[in-house]
């Protein structure tokens, strides 16, 4: 017989909630002093060495036996042979999510734009797309296709020349659906290196590996310090914690759907965070008799137990408004209403990463091709940021164009706050420009 899950069981009600939820919640993705310091090494080593030191840090870490960097880097017709190897039926499935995942990001593309002003004053923005991309993408046996489209794609939109993907392959290891989704996704280059000597590479570039604009993707903790370490001289996409679930019900969804809703996080991480919020308490109890008997058919059940032990909850909610309010609090990365009106509840919702509305739209649709980004903000981050997407790919301009008479007015104001400020050269480059 299974052992039940000791799942917490909280009430938004209790005195001491915020504290219990505060607990709940609390997670510190920081990298120990030892992390960081190995890492700040690796990036020094790349900087200075360059391939070899790439080449060094794949042999050791990788279990590769490479002379050169030549033997790490694949060509596009590699890329195309992947994705005739794959089944009939795992290109097809690429292939709908990548058109999907594109299609999507199409209607965010933005366009450039400018204004006339009386006087004949122009101002707009220009938008340009980044000159070259790096996408870091996990190896070895945690290999996720569905992020290859999910970072690469938007990038191609956008209109960025060049993406160039990072890949370990640990003692050779390849993984065929990668590489397939990377030729699907337009990727221009992929190196087969890894760890923060990947991250390394794409942000100072060396003999072999193009310096990029921008990382994204996801990573371990040396890839997640590496890219905290380089932003400055790279932009990045995040730094990512564990992926989370909050799910909003009224009591009226088959609680094993639920159940299996809340297990399709836990399952990503023992440190992934799985949450319910009902006002019925007799679903919460029933949701909980189908974790329990639901747990065993799943592969990475130790990895689910520990997960749904550790940092899961099954909350009480007086009402769909109070759940709201604790959702808002939370942010969370995923957030379910399964729910019989979700539309009435959205415009109340202000801090969620991605928004799965009425009770046929699982989070697991939005992970692999419903269209929208799967790469979403964590650990409350909801708050400030948003979805990966088209515009983490392009930069704005601002154009200004002054016409004589234009020029005079502007002029007359930017003297005299460039006078308070004490800064003469400003005051008289414009007071250059009035007219007489």
């Amino acid at each position: 017989m299974n052992t039940p899950l000791n799942i917490a069981r909280l009430d938004a009600d209790q005195v001491d909630f915020n504290q219990h939820l505060d607990a709940l919640l609390a997670w510190e993705g920081v990298s120990d002093r030892a992390v960081n310091q190995r890492v700040d090494e690796i990036i020094e080593a790349v900087r200075q060495r360059g391939d070899a030191a790439v080449v060094d840090y794949t042999a050791r870490f990788d279990g590769l036996d490479v002379a050169n960097m030549a033997d790490l880097i694949l060509g596009r017709e590699r890329l195309e042979l992947a994705l005739e190897r794959i089944t009939p039926e795992q290109r097809t499935a690429l292939e709908v999510a990548a058109e999907r995942v594109r299609l999507y990001h199409e209607h965010q593309r933005q366009e450039s734009w400018r204004y006339t002003e009386a006087d004949g004053t122009v101002l707009g923005q220009q938008i340009t797309a980044l000159d070259r991309a790096g996408l870091y993408v996990p190896g070895g046996k945690a290999s996720y296709p569905s992020s290859v489209l999910m970072n690469a794609i938007p990038a191609k939109v956008a209109g960025v020349p060049e993406v160039v993907m990072v890949v370990p392959t640990p003692r050779g290891e390849i993984n065929e659906l990668v590489l397939a989704a990377a030729c699907l996704a337009g990727v221009d280059r992929v190196v087969t290196i890894g760890g923060a000597q990947a991250v390394a590479a794409l942000a100072y570039g060396t003999e072999s590996v193009p310096r990029v604009d921008k990382i994204v993707g996801p990573g371990n903790i040396y890839v997640a310090t590496a890219k905290r370490a380089v932003f400055g001289q790279v932009g990045i996409d995040m730094i990512a914690g564990p992926s989370e679930i909050l799910v909003i019900c009224d009591g009226q969804t088959d609680p094993d759907w639920i159940a299996m809703d809340l297990f399709s996080q836990a399952e990503h991480d023992e440190n992934a965070q799985s949450i319910l919020l009902s006002p019925d308490a007799a679903f919460l109890d029933a949701v909980q008799a189908s974790l329990d008997k639901l747990l065993s058919s799943l592969e990475r059940a130790d990895m689910v137990r520990v997960s749904i032990e550790t940092r899961g909850a099954l909350i009480k909610v007086a009402s769909l408004d109070q759940a709201i309010e604790v959702s808002n609090r939370i942010a969370p990365e995923h957030l379910e209403l399964s729910v019989a009106d979700p539309d009435a509840l959205l415009p109340k919702i202000r801090h969620a990463g991605a928004i799965f509305m009425g009770r046929f739209t699982p989070e697991a649709l939005g992970d692999y091709c419903a269209g929208p980004n799967h790469v979403l903000p964590t650990s409350g981050t909801a708050r400030f940021s948003s979805p990966l997407g088209v515009y983490d790919f392009q930069k704005r301009s601002s154009v200004i164009f002054c016409s004589p008479e234009g020029a005079s007015e502007l002029a007359k104001t930017a003297s005299v706050l460039a006078r308070g400020e004490s800064l003469t050269a400003h005051a008289r480059s414009a007071e250059y420009r009035i007219k007489d």
